[in-house]
């Protein structure tokens, strides 16, 4: 059931994002000073904010730089954590043990308070939040893999490929590998999540996606200065915000449900 709540949420809001313009007219640049902090009702249904831009057009295009975040950030640290977990976890030795002090090192500092640090360095720009969250995202799923690529190493069917003369890469990311994927899949769906959350923390403290771009974490920024005469402002990117962090969770907690009584590693033919 959680499975399809989630996958349903995230549908609907993909695809809402995607149809941004086909939803609502309106520029979510575009200002209309007469009218600014209008409430929701008519033409506008979310109201207009500060500037007299219309809240919907802006929560829908904060959408796809959400949508745009989770996926890049978790999909270069999947890939990155994959290889470099599979890797430590495969060879072992003083490979093992360099990669294993990197992550424990990166894994000893707050998430969020490590990509404050690195976007307040790099600068505030949407480039950096991706490659400061990367650099926090990765090391979990190096953790997850090197954890199932020991176990799998030692199993009959990798011994047989072994002898019979199947090359270490083969071995490695033809049957160790996929193995450790239903965990990986598991683990990039509850990260998109954190991606989210991320990026709206990044861009509430004026470290993320900087103005005029919609974002949801500068929308709420902007409204607290209106939370009694404008409550409309910080309401519906929050809510739109929760939505859709809820929707990712449920999905990765019904796939870990649904993978759950397959954890045994099986072979890949």
């Amino acid at each position: 059931m959680r499975l399809k709540i989630g996958a349903g949420i995230v549908l609907v809001a993909g695809l809402a994002a995607l149809a941004g313009p086909a939803i609502t007219p309106f520029d979510p640049a575009a200002q209309n000073l007469p009218l600014r902090l209008a409430g929701p009702g008519g033409a506008h249904l979310f109201g207009l904010d500060e500037l007299g831009r219309d809240v919907l057009a802006r929560v829908l295009a904060g959408a796809r730089i959400s949508f745009l975040v989770a996926v890049t950030v978790v999909s270069v640290s999947a890939v990155v954590g994959t290889v470099t977990g599979a890797v430590a976890g495969y060879f072992g030795g003083r490979i093992d043990d360099l990669i294993s002090r990197i992550v424990d090192t990166l894994m000893a500092f707050p998430g969020l308070l490590l990509a404050i640090a690195l976007v307040a360095v790099l600068g505030p720009s949407l480039g950096n939040v991706l490659f400061a969250l990367t650099i926090i995202g990765w090391v979990g799923y190096a953790r997850l893999v090197r954890g199932q690529v020991l176990r799998a190493r030692e199993f009959d069917y990798v011994q047989a490929a072994k002898a019979l003369g199947a090359t270490t890469p083969r071995v490695l990311f033809r049957h160790v590998v996929p193995a450790a994927l239903p965990a990986v899949v598991v683990q990039a769906t509850l990260g998109m999540a954190g991606a989210v959350v991320g990026e709206a923390a990044l861009s509430f403290l004026g470290l993320g996606v900087q103005p005029p771009t919609p974002s949801w974490g500068t929308m709420l920024s902007g409204g607290r200065a209106h939370l009694l005469d404008a409550p409309h402002l910080t309401l519906f990117p929050g809510l739109a915000m929760a939505v859709l962090v809820l929707g990712f969770n449920f999905l990765g907690d019904g796939l870990r449900d649904l993978v759950a009584p397959k954890k045994r590693l099986r072979p890949v033919n």
